[in-house]
This record gives C-alpha cells, structure tokens and sequence, in this order.
C-alpha cells in the first residue's frame, strides 16, 4: 500500500504527516491542503477506461476503492449557443458532493478510525452518508435545524446518525469541530479535509476530456465553502502545468445576494473576509455560508483566473429554477444559482459551463 502524502497549512506550512487523523492545522485551526503535484494523462490515453472520475487516476492521492459507486463522467447539455450545463445531480447520491465523498470514504476506510463524523447543511452529509455505508463504516452527521427534511430522510436511510444542531450552519460546524477533537475520530469534512477537493476536481478533469481537450472561457461555479471552485482551479493548475491546455478559464463565483461574504470582500478588495455576514433566509442553503474557513484561498483563485463574483436574488434564483425545469431539468434552489448569474448577462459573449449540483427532488421549488 502506497504512502499518504503529507498535508500542509496554506496559511502558515505548519506539515501533518499523511495518516494522521489531523483535521485542521495544529498551530491555526485553519484547513489543510495536500503536499501533491500529479501528471494528468494526454487525452489519447484515457479512451477505454472506467467511466468513472476514477479514469483520471494519476491525478487521484489514493487508489479505486471498494466504496466507488460509479460516481461521475456526468453529461454537459447546451442551454444556450454559448451556455452548456454540467448535470452533477445525476450523481450517486443527486448531488456534485459525491467526486468529494467518495475519496473521504476511502480515506477513512484506509485510516480506520474509531468513528467517522461529518457537518452539513445536506448534501455533503448525504454523500458521505453514503459512501460510509458502502465502506461498512458507522457515520454520524450534524445538521442544521432547518434542514431539508427529504435531505434527512435520505442520510437517515444510509444508516448514518444525525445530530440535529440547534442554529445554524455555522453553530454546526462548531459542534462537529468539537467531536473531531476526540480521540479516533475520523472528521469527513469537505471544507477541511483537502482529499475532499481532489475529488471535486474531477469536474473539471471531465469537462476538458468531453470538450476535446479544451476548457472553456469560462468556469461558473456557486461558492459557499468554494469546493468545488477550488477543486476546479487545483484542475486547471494540473492541466496547464502538464501542457495539456494553453489558457485557463475565469473562474466566476456565484453568491446568494442573501448570504455573500465572498462577494462582499471582492467588492472591497479585500484579501480576505470583512466584516461579519449575518445569516438571512435564502432557498439556497448549500452557499449561505457565513464566514467560509479557505475564504482567502477561494478570494486569490478567483482573482488570479482574471474572474469575478457575482450574487443572485431570490427571486432570480426561482426563476431560473423554474426555467431549468421547463427545459427539463429539475434542480435543487442552490444548484441553479449560476443559471441564475448567466441567464441575467453576467458572462455574456464567452464560452460558459455551469454546474447543475443537485436534484429538485432534494429541497422542492424556491419558495414553494
């Protein structure tokens, strides 16, 4: 069995070595990222294998485990002459969480803890909900109060237990992060845990084997705790690095007007947080995010790709959901955010993708 990599804080290269059960930086509590440089294979070699994201295997940390569930290689469906969408609901579990979850899983099963705890708002605790249950490996997850009860029922039905927190998104993260301090506890964070970011990567790695070799101009993603948007600037990293595209793509940030931190700082031209964002009602639970922990990292990746952020109003994200769905595609009110940003002109007159993250069947209609 191969070595872990090491994990090393972003902000102060404190070293984890790889195996620990570390969740956080020990001198600053912040996330950890991954000590790994891998070589994306050439276009021409990936013809034949697993149709999977496990087919880019040389850009995973860890092997194709026994809990894979086929997850990703995900259809990209125009919807405009210069908009495509990339349908991630019709992941495993209905929701892009999954490319991360998966590799967690995996980890956590090579690791062997005592116990494997997770936080979220729903869909990254469904999947991880999963994927232990795949794994044979017991699960507990915090929730918010509030949360999407076809969201519990679904984590419930894995097998996993939930700890329903009183509060909000932020007060049930402080009470995994809590837990994960114990002694044997495995934390499956996908804020924290930078394996989690490996997986979404995967996103990307896709769309430039379905476009020929090619990314488009421009990457529009919804930002909460930015996984999936720094998972996808970690892609464009390895895929520039090995020559294997000669641009990268803008990346586009999507915010609820709601709940914006991110956008906020962007638009002081902050390197980091300003301020405190209270938390306000939004349909688009998954990115109402308050004070995301990799803010800085998220805030440097936008700005070094030459893009931007943006925010949607609830009103413009019901009725780009209902405008999806009279296309025939039925996603959840935080999924459809970044419709929300580029039907309302936000990228117009470049190539676009964006990411249908996950099923209407999750939450129902905003506002309904």
């Amino acid at each position: 069995m191969s070595a872990l990599p090491d994990s090393y804080c972003p902000r102060d290269g404190t070293r984890v070595p790889g195996g620990s059960l570390a969740w956080c930086c020990p001198a600053c509590r912040g996330p950890l990222d991954l000590d790994y440089s891998p070589t994306p294979a050439p276009l021409k070699s990936l013809s034949g294998r697993v149709g999977s994201l496990w087919r880019y295997a040389e850009c995973l940390p860890l092997p194709v485990p026994e809990c894979t569930l086929g997850e990703g290689r995900t259809p990209v469906v125009p919807l405009t002459g210069t908009v495509s969408a990339k349908l991630d609901f019709l992941m495993p579990t209905l929701s892009f969480k999954d490319r991360g979850a998966v590799l967690l899983a995996a980890l956590a099963a090579r690791l062997r803890p005592d116990r494997v705890i997770a936080d979220s708002s729903g869909n990254a605790g469904t999947a991880i909900a999963a994927y232990c249950a795949r794994a044979r490996l017991a699960c507990t997850v915090y929730v918010p109060e509030g949360t999407s009860a076809k969201k519990l029922e679904q984590i419930a039905a894995h097998g996993a237990r939930l700890e329903v927190v009183a509060g909000d998104r932020e007060a049930t993260a402080l009470a995994a992060r809590a837990a994960a301090d114990e002694d044997g506890v495995f934390y499956a964070s996908h804020v924290h845990n930078p394996y989690f970011l490996h997986g979404t990567k995967t996103y990307v790695h896709e769309l430039w084997e379905d476009l020929g070799g090619r990314l488009p101009d421009v990457l529009v993603v919804p930002v909460g705790n930015g996984t999936l948007l720094l998972g996808a600037a970690l892609a464009v990293a390895e895929l520039h690095t090995a020559g294997l595209i000669d641009r990268r793509p803008a990346l586009h940030a999507v915010q609820a007007a709601a709940v914006a931190p991110l956008a906020e700082a962007w638009r002081a031209g902050a390197d980091d947080l300003v301020g405190v964002t209270p938390m306000a009602p939004t349909s688009a639970e998954g990115i109402a995010i308050p004070r995301p922990p990799r803010a800085r990292q998220i805030l440097r990746a936008v700005r070094e790709s030459g893009g931007a952020f943006h925010t949607v109003t609830e009103d413009q994200i019901r009725h780009a959901q209902l405008d999806l769905a009279s296309r025939g595609l039925y996603v959840e009110s935080t999924g459809v955010a970044c419709w929300a940003a580029a039907r309302g002109g936000a990228v117009e007159g470049r190539s676009v993708v964006v990411p249908l993250c996950g099923a209407g069947l999750k939450t129902g209609l905003a506002g309904g």
